[in-house]
């Protein structure tokens, strides 16, 4: 029998697929639009996000978990959100993996993959994933309780999708004081092939490690506190990783975020390098360092299990302040994390420092190059990489537009400054409008890549041997760039929305 549609049918059929299809175009043409959204760094959807958390790399994608509030665009009960990504520039939004339970809500941490099964969470043939965070009970907390953070652990077989907590959290119990947080957890094997796995613990002021066979059964090894550190603030978000020297040689880095206490007030990045050995972290290098001197990264951290032939330590922070991060003008969100950066160290003299640099993959997104020429050039995009030789000692770097904003980085004798006071909107918070300032460190500057975005400038001398991070929200885009002390031939590539 030979089927046939009715005129009508049909009708209805093509006005259906054209209401769809406007549809989805009016959601296209919405999407990720809103003022100062950023357009090739990583925002959630909606509401309130912060630190980075349980980054892990897994057959083939970066997973990106992070401190997420479901409910509002402001600080309030943390659970995990979760995105993953193949390139670590392009973003795919998942469900919330992790909610809060009768433990408390779920505060920072980390994930590793457990390839040999160490947990008995999975099996041979489907290691699990296994998540492990901070349980912070409110209530507790309320009632006068200290012991009101503790340390639990979720497990995965299906590559993240579904999250599981383990029956017998938590894993970690508080010994007794207030600041108990913040587990980032590695493998790590000694010399003759003999491994554990190590937590790196954020406990007031200090950084407490712990070992374990099964990421279960943890036992206290050792503390880090030494006298000449940054204490401006509690110690939070620590990271305990290997990275090669410029001889090839492996050196051990911890990072420690602090808030407040940073070297432009608010929340910054610590960082110390010397040696572990299993037990103790050590240190001969007795100096301040800074990942960022910018004021807008913070609690970032690396990801656990790069493949061996990557070889890169990499690297996403959150890029805001507790300074004002909940008083930014945005409303539908807050809040996006860093460029990913590779982690490399070099030397000044006999001491190490680590360089912050943009990873290769971002190449992708420049839609065109043009080689101007000139100390004034009109730009006519928004999303931006700009690339400058340096050529004088001394030298300004200045963004406005035709509302008269404008944003300014120079260079006098051995600092750098940056000044926003004039960027645009300043007035939710008067911290924002303070003049930042970063030390040359005796490095010999040659050039300066600049990454713009809706509401964002990102500052790499060298390459990432000095990083400035800072946000920003123009009332509209800057159309002029000015310089001095620069070349004449400035490189712009003009960027491509990652959404």
């Amino acid at each position: 029998m030979k089927n046939t549609i009715s005129p009508i049918t049909l009708l209805l059929i093509w006005l259906m697929l054209s209401c769809q299809q406007q549809e989805n175009q009016e959601v296209a043409n919405g999407y990720y639009q809103e003022p100062y959204r950023p357009q090739f760094h990583f925002s959630p959807e909606a509401n309130w996000m912060n630190d980075p958390n349980g980054m892990v790399y897994y057959e083939g994608e970066y997973h990106l978990f992070y401190q997420y509030h479901p409910e509002g665009n402001t600080w309030g009960p943390m659970h995990w959100g979760h995105a993953i990504s193949e390139d670590l520039v392009h973003w795919e939004h998942l469900p919330i993996a992790l909610y809060p339970d009768q433990h408390g809500t779920i505060f920072s941490g980390s994930a590793v993959a457990d390839l040999n099964n160490t947990s008995g969470l999975g099996t041979e043939d489907n290691p699990p994933l296994i998540a492990i965070f901070t349980y912070h009970d409110a209530e507790a907390a309320k009632d006068g309780a200290i012991d009101f953070q503790t340390q639990g652990i979720a497990y995965s077989l299906d590559k993240g999708r579904t999250w599981e907590k383990y029956d017998k959290n938590p894993v970690l119990k508080n010994p007794g004081i207030k600041d108990f947080r913040d587990p980032k957890v590695m493998w790590y094997e000694d010399a003759d092939g003999n491994g554990k796995w190590i937590m790196s613990l954020a406990v007031k002021d200090k950084i407490s490690f712990y070992s374990s066979g099964n990421l279960i059964d943890w036992e206290y090894e050792s503390d880090f506190q030494p006298l000449w550190a940054a204490y401006g603030g509690v110690w939070e978000c620590p990271d305990l990783f290997k990275v090669k020297s410029n001889e090839g040689e492996d050196k051990w880095v911890l990072f420690v975020s602090i808030n407040p206490g940073g070297p432009n007030g608010g929340s910054a990045t610590q960082y110390f390098v010397g040696d572990f050995d299993g037990k103790d972290f050590t240190t001969t290098e007795e100096e301040v360092k800074w990942l960022d001197y910018g004021a807008d990264n913070y609690a970032g951290v690396t990801w656990s299990n790069v493949p061996k032939e990557d070889g890169r330590v990499l690297f996403i922070g959150w890029m805001s302040n507790w300074d004002y991060a909940n008083v930014v003008p945005t409303e539908v969100w807050r809040s996006a994390k860093t460029i990913p950066r590779s982690l490399e160290l070099f030397e000044i003299g006999n001491k190490s420092y680590l360089a912050s640099k943009p990873i290769e993959e971002l190449q992708k997104l420049q839609a065109s190059t043009q080689k101007l020429k000139g100390d004034e050039i009109v730009l006519e995009d928004e999303l931006l990489e700009i690339v400058l030789t340096i050529d004088e000692p001394n030298f300004e770097f200045q963004l406005s537009n035709d509302a008269g904003e404008s944003i300014v980085l120079k260079r006098e004798g051995d600092k750098i400054h940056f000044d926003r006071s004039n960027s645009g909107k300043t007035a939710f918070e008067a911290a924002f409008k303070k003049l930042h300032s970063a030390p040359d460190l005796g490095i010999a500057l040659k050039d300066l890549r600049v990454f713009v975005d809706k509401a964002s400038i990102e500052f790499f001398f060298n390459d990432g041997e000095l990083v400035l991070t800072e946000i920003i929200f123009p009332t509209q885009p800057y159309s002029l760039l000015k310089t001095e002390g620069f070349s004449d031939t400035k490189q712009i590539h003009v960027l491509k929305s990652i959404w």
